[in-house]
């Protein structure tokens, strides 16, 4: 028995015993409640207590409690005993009256401290006058409120969904805000086949919602209804005119209850409920989009908002071959992804690098903002005096309805000579040397000998040959020629959307390597980025298209007109759809989405160059 025992305390020990640390005191309740509704205050506290105090509750009025339960749990994992225990005091209250009222926080003593609870914010909604009214008339069926016949449960004013759009008369480009969030006064067992608008007419920001966002109550044209946010985005038109928004579609998994006929005296206690599945939509929505004013700026960004410009230069004065660093920020709000930098004229003595680009951009209900930095570094290879002149960048202000233009300035450099450089002005070397001094040999002029036999008679000369009038012929022919030349390559020069034209490949794939390269380093929104950069700046460059002026079905009909057949412009619009789609939602193997997107661009911009023509 000795050694049972021994042994038995020997087990004990090496287990040991671990408890819940620390005093947790907390207070919960719903966030929002409707007038005149019962509702449970619930004080929570992990370990025994006294004095417990209530705080003064007003706008409220308790209804019963407080109602006292205990609760403790033995946990053993890896030879650790860890136990709990939970106290809850349980009070059922009543609202009054509307409004939004605070509940002080109530206070209780454990092992001689004391401990305070949080303190709680409850919005009191206006009182359900639908359901009052069926109250009052007796005509309420079922259990309450939260319940009804399985036909009851396809009612729409019990069960629906709402589009709410902040505003439906916009500018292009101009932020909308909308929302589809469902209402219902039933037991929703869960979301199927949720179908979105494609949004055709406009660019979409898609805002996150919480992962564990949870049922809210509201109160909406009287009535109290559970509501719970699907979907919410800041849409962008992107052209004038009437704009419609298509139907939101859903199928919700209701469960009601099964009203049936009793067929013995048992049968009255026991209920019986089903999953009934019930398709919502929304109704069409139509947005007016009025046009910017006209002219547009030259140098018109796209951006319909506010924007602010600010520059930073890391030295002005400088020995030629070291780096300077040119940074510009961007700043406001409104389609910030297609706003681009304003291009900077630098001198022909400085060597330029790829501007590196950092976007910091956040999209919330009030739309789109953050920053765009650009970095530009330069290394001036020559000694002398250098301007970068002002560049400007134009948005149009919602404030004033106005364009207004952001300048960066001119930026003066001082490049001094720098170690084993030739002595330059201007980025010009100069190889002047001192001039020798001609002597006179004897006369300034001698006579010519004009008696010598050695001379030729003028009629020996090429001058009276057939060959001499024959070489003006040549030359007169050549240089006609030369003229008609170069004067096409000046208009050529001069048609800026035809030199657009011909570079446009080149262009679109200089972009695409930079996408290449955030590939390489998983980049994956970047690479997206630049990816859809490339595209849009292809069809711009080759249609002779601002961006801003660019959407799915104008660049169809475009491309339909010079030539493109229909199944490549629909490859075209899928990949434009699919890297929207990749860049938030990605789906699979993320690097081997990218290399297939990648592949498919450079697939899709060739075959585009071989059709569109000319």
């Amino acid at each position: 028995m000795k050694k049972i025992l021994l042994s038995l305390l020997l087990i004990v020990s090496s287990i040991g015993f671990v408890s819940a640390e620390g005093v947790s005191f907390k207070a919960s309740a719903p966030n929002s409640v409707g007038a005149g509704q019962a509702f449970q205050l619930v004080y929570t506290v992990n370990e025994t207590g006294k004095d417990f105090r209530l705080p003064s509750l007003n706008g409220f009025e308790v209804l019963a409690g407080p109602y006292t339960s205990t609760s403790s749990s033995t946990t053993i994992i890896n030879g650790k005993i860890t136990s709990s225990k939970e106290i809850r005091y349980t009070y059922t209250i009543q609202a009054n009256s509307q409004g939004t009222f605070t509940i002080p926080s109530a206070s209780i003593v454990v092992d001689g401290q004391k401990y305070n609870s949080n303190a709680l914010t409850i919005k009191v909604l206006p009182e359900d006058k639908a359901a009052a009214a069926s109250q009052g008339g007796g005509g309420s069926s079922g259990r309450g409120q939260g319940t009804s016949s399985a036909g009851n449960a396809t009612s729409a004013d019990r069960l629906f969904v709402r589009a709410i759009i902040s505003r439906t008369k916009v500018m292009e480009q101009e932020a909308i805000l909308v929302t589809y969030k469902l209402y219902s006064k039933e037991d929703i067992v869960g979301f199927e086949d949720v179908k979105l608008p494609d949004f055709k007419d406009f660019m979409v920001q898609e805002i996150e919602l919480p992962k564990e966002r949870g049922l809210q109550r509201e109160s909406y044209n009287g009535s109290q209804y559970l509501t719970y946010e699907i979907y919410k985005g800041v849409l962008f038109p992107q052209h004038a005119g009437t704009l419609a928004i298509d139907r939101f579609k859903c199928v919700v998994d209701v469960r009601v209850r099964v009203q049936r006929q009793s067929r013995s005296f048992f049968d009255s206690f026991f209920e019986s409920y089903q999953d009934v599945q019930k398709e919502l939509s929304t109704t069409k929505t139509d947005i007016i989009v009025t046009p910017l004013p006209k002219p547009k700026p030259a140098d018109f960004s796209g951006i319909v908002g506010s924007l602010q410009m600010s520059k930073n230069v890391s030295a002005t004065e400088v020995k030629s071959n070291q780096p300077i660093t040119i940074k510009l920020t961007l700043t406001g709000s409104g389609n910030m992804k297609i706003l681009n930098a304003p291009e900077l004229n630098f001198p022909m003595d400085f060597e330029t690098y790829e501007p590196k680009v950092t976007n910091n951009f956040k999209t919330s209900a009030n739309g789109q903002s953050g920053t765009k930095i650009i970095e530009y570094l330069v290394i001036p290879r020559h000694n002398g005096e250098f301007t970068i002149p002002s560049a400007s960048l134009s948005y149009f202000d919602v404030n004033s309805n106005t364009y207004k233009t952001l300048q960066t300035g001119d930026m003066n450099f001082k490049i001094l000579k720098g170690e084993g450089e030739e002595e330059e002005s201007g980025g010009a070397v100069l190889n002047a040397r001192e001039q020798e001094k001609v002597e006179m040999l004897a006369k300034d002029i001698h006579y010519l000998n004009t008696g010598s036999p050695n001379i030729r008679k003028p009629e020996s000369f090429i001058v009276n040959t057939p060959f001499y009038w024959l070489s003006f012929v040549v030359m007169l022919i050549v240089t006609a020629l030369l003229v008609i030349l170069f004067r096409k390559q000046a208009a050529d020069n001069a048609n800026v959307a035809l030199m657009k034209n011909r570079k446009a490949n080149k262009m679109a794939r200089k972009r695409l390597k930079i996408a290449d390269r955030e590939w390489r380093a998983g980049n994956r929104e970047v690479f997206y980025d630049e990816v859809l950069k490339a595209l849009w700046g292809y069809v711009s460059d080759k249609l002779s298209m601002p961006v801003a002026d660019l959407n799915k079905e104008n660049i169809s009909a475009s491309l339909a007109q010079r030539g493109v057949s229909e199944e490549m412009t629909v490859r075209f619009v899928e990949l434009l759809n699919e890297c929207e789609f990749q860049r938030y939602a990605p789906v699979g193997d993320v690097k081997t989405a990218m290399d297939k997107t990648y592949r498919e661009a450079i697939d899709v911009i060739s075959e585009l160059d071989n059709q569109i023509r000319k």
